[in-house]
């Protein structure tokens, strides 16, 4: 322990060692705001009076394909407010003709695949949080909130009204957000504020403030300032209640029972504690409108992760998901209502001032009297400062506790332990320019028995320069670390990971950048025994239309620590202890977005467990008659070819989805999957018809067969309705 003890200490004393005090990059950058008393209309062409009487900003930089000047597109913005509403007027003119590029009509769009506009605001000049709001060329809407200096969490939805209107020359941008609708700091006078256009036609994606090519234009380390003439109006109380009723239908087929009928009402209620900090509650919450997992064919000895989608848990969920690394997560919210009802959940998150954020959640879950599994209290406390410029330190704290908790049997207890707790510290570097990052952390855990008691630390540090980008980690789980709310797939172990790149960047060719990456990553025991690695070598290039090709060449090593089947579908185990080794080479290629017909192409080729071979072959292609009908489908082919008794195991992944957007508030989307790998065929369609601002009629339904013998597992209809009352 002594020895990953001292790696942590000088990681994290180079850490500290940064230049981390730095005024605003782009501070100079300032627009000014003022309060207008005339009426505006939102209809998407700006022809309003009090637009005649704003300041305007029209000199965009370019920051791809290059960051080195002026863009060639023009842009102009215009802001105004008034009691209730900020206002937003966005003209974008076209030098380049050509059609639109627009994907659908859905909200939160891909961002790289649609002509867009989008507005980053960050109220509390603390360059890590914020708001986004947008649109593509078409109207659909784009709104999240902003974490970790310049992430969108586009599951966050709030009340606001935009329309877009366009013709050959250029289009047109209109929006209110209304001040309720946000969070800010009472009595401040400059939000930090940035402005992005991409263009598909020309290629170009541009900023108001000159940003670096290799950061995103949502870097809140680079956004410049808003200023207004008063500070803005004092938030009003903000209190809403989300109410839903829904009835379904549904069968399981597998085990023989009868066709039911479930009804369901429930609801949430949201309440604005400060300017900055909300309270969210849930009662009986239902989620069967959110979107089915994507199945993925695993051929890893380790369990995959799934990303949470329901929203309760997805506002502000970066101050509770994020602590910890995608391996090493202390609290994963997917733990939670897996399979048992959720009986009640509250809230509260946000800002407490511009250098303090809490996150506090409590959440119930029901007994399941068939498996003696009891009701679990769910609780976690998550508090962040910022320091320095724009780093920060972060405490987390997780509870699971067992309530009327099982007394009768031993097996019980030992199924269903009465606690687990985990309590961690974490720091997070964000330089002044972004160039630098890192984070360095330290987790402990706590259960009834000795074996639920461990400590996991980890840290690293990044650099991003145009050609360079280099990073460095390490990181440690001891065998007793137990995080039954977390996701930690992998225990008893110490691992040492790095990259290095560079770009070149040739002129007047077809080639944007190009240039070798290097990737390293080795296993050890807690005796600092090697028990696994890989080294990846890989070429990349970038092309000016946007499309990419990556050319990879790995070095596998692998002694098993467990019984591993190399196939995932049921066949016999290799031995704990035996040792596997192999080369492998791999060819990507993604087309550019520009077209109607798009597609990826993958290909792995080489050696495998057991001195065996492994052939995988995975495509993505898409149409799209836009913006109101998009296809596409996922395929994905593999051949292992093992000693006896494995022999050749082949199996598809086929997924398949049609998403039709009438309008901007009426969707329709049906997924089917074909995974041989699981024997399941699944078919997934929703219904969603968003009749008012963030209120909605959903239809769902859902149906599983076996595809071996072909016959049907379950299937669900629902049917939901929500309104959103806002006071």
């Amino acid at each position: 322990m002594t020895t990953k003890k001292s790696i942590s200490l000088s990681f994290l004393i180079v850490i500290l060692s940064l230049p981390l005090y730095a005024q605003k990059k782009n501070g100079a950058f300032r627009l000014n705001i003022k309060k207008t008393s005339l009426p505006i209309t939102i209809d998407g062409i700006g022809d309003d009076k009090a637009w005649q009487d704003t300041d305007v900003t029209t000199d965009f930089f370019m920051v791809l394909p290059m960051d080195t000047g002026k863009a060639n597109e023009p842009s102009e913005i215009r802001m105004t407010y008034d009691e209730n509403n900020l206002y937003l007027l966005a003209t974008f003119y076209n030098t380049t003709k050509g059609p639109y590029y627009v994907e659908s009509l859905r909200r939160d769009f891909s961002f790289g695949k649609n002509d867009n506009f989008l507005l980053f605001i960050d109220p509390f000049n603390n360059q890590t949080t914020g708001y986004s709001f947008g649109s593509n060329a078409a109207g659909a809407q784009w709104d999240g909130t902003m974490y970790d200096g310049g992430s969108v969490d586009l599951n966050w939805d709030s009340k606001w009204i935009s329309e877009v209107t366009s013709d050959d020359d250029k289009w047109v941008f209109e929006m209110a957000i209304p001040f309720k609708s946000i969070r800010y700091e009472e009595g401040v006078s400059e939000w930090g504020i940035n402005f992005s256009r991409l263009d598909l036609k020309s290629g170009e994606k541009s900023s108001w403030t000159p940003i670096p090519r290799q950061f995103p234009t949502a870097s809140l380390a680079y956004t410049g300032t808003l200023v207004w003439d008063a500070p803005p109006p004092s938030p009003r109380t903000n209190f809403s209640v989300i109410p839903y009723v829904s009835a379904s239908v549904n069968r399981n087929l597998e085990n023989g029972e009868d066709t039911e009928f479930d009804k369901k009402i429930g609801g949430d209620i949201k309440f604005s504690l400060s300017t900055s900090l909300n309270l969210d509650l849930t009662i009986n919450p239902d989620f069967s409108q959110v979107e089915v997992d994507r199945q993925v064919t695993n051929l890893d000895r380790f369990e995959l992760f799934f990303p949470e989608k329901r929203q309760f848990f997805l506002e502000n969920g970066d101050l509770f998901a994020n602590f910890g690394y995608a391996t090493i997560r202390p609290f994963f919210s997917r733990r939670i209502g897996l399979g048992v009802p959720i009986q009640a959940g509250a809230r509260v998150s946000g800002n407490l001032n511009n250098k303090w954020r809490m996150g506090l959640m409590d959440m119930q879950t029901a007994s399941v009297e068939e498996t003696g599994l009891p009701s679990h209290n769910f609780g976690v406390l998550s508090l962040q400062r910022r320091i320095f410029s724009r780093s920060s330190i972060g405490l987390i704290v997780v509870n699971k506790q067992a309530i009327n908790y099982p007394q009768d049997t031993d097996s019980l207890r030992t199924a269903f332990p009465k606690f687990n707790r985990n309590i961690g510290l974490e720091y997070n570097l964000a330089s002044p320019n972004n160039q630098w990052t890192g984070k360095a952390f330290l987790l402990k855990s706590f259960a009834p028995k000795k074996e639920g008691n461990g400590i996991t630390q980890a840290a690293h540090l990044e650099y991003k320069s145009r050609k360079w980008n280099w990073r460095i980690q390490e990181e440690s789980v001891e065998e007793d670390y137990t995080a039954e709310v977390g996701f930690v797939p992998r225990n008893g172990y110490v691992n040492i990971s790095s990259y290095l790149g560079h770009l070149f960047f040739p002129e007047k060719s077809v080639i944007l950048s190009h240039g070798p990456k290097i990737r390293t990553s080795y296993f050890f025991n807690e005796k600092l025994e090697r028990t696994d690695n890989i080294n990846l070598f890989e070429y990349l290039f970038s092309f000016r239309d946007r499309s990419s090709l990556n050319l990879s060449l790995s070095d596998e090593y692998v002694e098993l620590l467990a019984p591993f089947d190399p196939t995932r579908a049921n066949k016999a185990t290799l031995d704990i202890g035996s040792k596997h080794h192999w080369n492998a080479y791999m060819i990507d290629f993604v087309s550019k977005p520009q077209s109607m017909f798009t597609y990826s192409l993958g290909s792995r080729f080489g050696g495998y467990y057991s001195g065996g071979n492994r052939t995988s072959l995975i495509s993505e292609v898409g149409y799209r008659f836009q913006p109101f009908v998009s296809l596409s489908s996922n395929i994905s082919f593999n051949h292992i070819h093992l000693p006896a008794p494995w022999n050749n195991t082949e199996f598809w992944l086929i997924g398949s989805e049609v998403d039709i957007t009438f309008t901007n508030k009426l969707f329709f989307a049906t997924l089917f999957q074909y995974n041989e790998q699981s024997k399941n065929f699944n078919l997934n369609s929703r219904f969603q018809w968003r009749y008012k601002p963030a209120s909605d009629l959903f239809l769902v339904y859902s149906n599983n067969y076996l595809i071996e013998p072909f016959e049907g597992r379950n299937w669900a209809l629902t049917l939901k309705f929500t309104y959103w009352f806002n006071k």
